[in-house]
């Protein structure tokens, strides 16, 4: 069954998406696929991703994509059961698996081009394919959001083959400017292309009433002079939300922290909480559903995520849209749509930068904007419109949709 022929309508193109993972496993590389695709109908796409949980099916279609899971699985695992052993066995094992995957289907259903989403163990397989297949082309999309030094310290002796990725690509596709100049230095030929991910703007700008909004804040807090800060982040090292939690030995005490998400990291920011006692002022949510989101953000005087590293950062984008006024540091892609007050473009301010690895400034830009409401409304308002003219998911997809115009044509 999972190597069925799809029949594709007479006049559509169909391209082959190699990608790690895929829903329900969300983040902002999976969102852009699904934002994208189910946007697109004038191609067909079908996909090779791991399966890791027994229950999800080896084949199954999701909007506009043809899903072919491979790999081992276990069953009742969590997200972070995905990079722990033995799960954790399935990326080094994907380049191979995916190849003769794609190898059977490409027999079957004669692919147009193919997507590589990342350049990790997904793209290896992708590699693998355009060896052999040479005239179909090859596009590569980088989403990364670790420091760039830690893939190639992470690829180690496989430093030569991994460069092939991008040196055998026909197309790559970059969510950034500092993106598409890390794509040059590993040898990438052509001018990458710039098409950012975006935000479903009509989601996160919803409205709720008060009663509701305030039936979410007594959860917690009772107090009507509290302030809220949040972040929904994935909790690891580049988002250095231990730089936030920091940052409250020089805060009121009637700031409230809410994080959104699980990480790695959870267990050591849960104990750091502890040591600082601040169990009253920071509060860990957990995995909150994506629908939910919205509404949460709408509670929040300020977005924090202080990143270390980011090759993009959906999160900024999606508080942006929701009005909530944003706190970052100056680096990796976020520099492409947050413009500090201070920025030499002479751009609208719609955010506030604080300095990297600095828990004092970061208290210092969150009291600024707490006190200064009209400095907050501006910044909100310029936001807003920023997202509204660049960063809504039917422009991208339209770009994304000429891309695979484009590369088709040139088969």
């Amino acid at each position: 069954m999972n190597t069925k022929k799809i029949e594709c309508p007479e006049g559509k193109k169909r391209i082959l998406i190699f990608s790690l993972t895929y829903l329900p496993y969300v983040g902002g590389a999976e969102l852009a696929i699904k934002e994208e695709t189910d946007r697109i109908s004038d191609f067909e796409f079908d996909m090779i991703t791991l399966r890791f949980d027994r229950d999800l099916a080896k084949f199954e279609k999701i909007g506009n994509i043809n899903i072919y899971r491979i790999g081992f699985s276990s069953r009742s695992i969590n997200a972070d059961d995905l990079v722990k052993f033995p799960l954790k066995i399935n990326k080094y094992l994907f380049p191979f698996l995916a190849f003769f995957k794609a190898r059977g289907l490409h027999q079957k259903n004669l692919y147009d081009a193919i997507w590589a989403m990342m350049a990790n163990y997904a793209s290896f397989g992708a590699l693998f394919f355009k060896m052999i297949n040479k005239k179909i082309p090859y596009l590569l999309t980088l989403q990364e959001g670790d420091p760039l030094e830690y893939y190639r310290q992470r690829i180690g002796v496989l430093f030569k083959l991994f460069k092939q990725v991008f040196t055998k690509a026909d197309f790559v596709q970059v969510i950034s400017n500092y993106l598409g100049r890390y794509a040059c230095d590993m040898g990438f030929q052509g001018e990458p292309i710039l098409i950012p991910n975006a935000v479903d703007v009509v989601h996160f700008s919803q409205e709720y009433s008060p009663e509701e909004l305030d039936n979410l804040k007594r959860k917690f807090s009772n107090s009507v002079e509290d302030r809220f800060i949040i972040t929904t982040s994935r909790l690891v090292t580049k988002n250095a939300v231990d730089d936030v939690v920091s940052a409250f030995e020089f805060l009121p005490k009637n700031i409230k922290f809410l994080i959104l998400g699980t990480g790695p990291d959870e267990l050591k920011l849960k104990e750091l909480v502890k040591k600082k006692n601040l169990d009253k002022q920071i509060i860990f949510l957990g995995h909150v559903e994506h629908t939910l989101i919205p509404k949460y953000l709408k509670i929040a005087d300020i977005f924090i995520r202080p990143s270390r590293s980011e090759g993009f950062g959906n999160s900024f984008v999606e508080a942006m849209a929701a009005g909530v006024p944003v706190i970052a540091t100056p680096v990796g892609g976020i520099v492409d749509f947050l413009f500090d007050l201070e920025n030499k473009n002479n751009k609208k301010p719609t955010g506030v930068f604080c300095e990297l690895n600095n828990p004092e400034d970061i208290a210092q830009k969150i009291k600024m904007l707490i006190d200064d409401p009209d400095l907050k409304n501006r910044i909100v308002k310029n936001a807003k419109e920023i997202v509204l003219e660049k960063y809504d998911w039917k422009k991208i997809s339209y770009q994304m949709e000429n891309l695979f115009k484009k590369i088709c044509s040139e088969k």
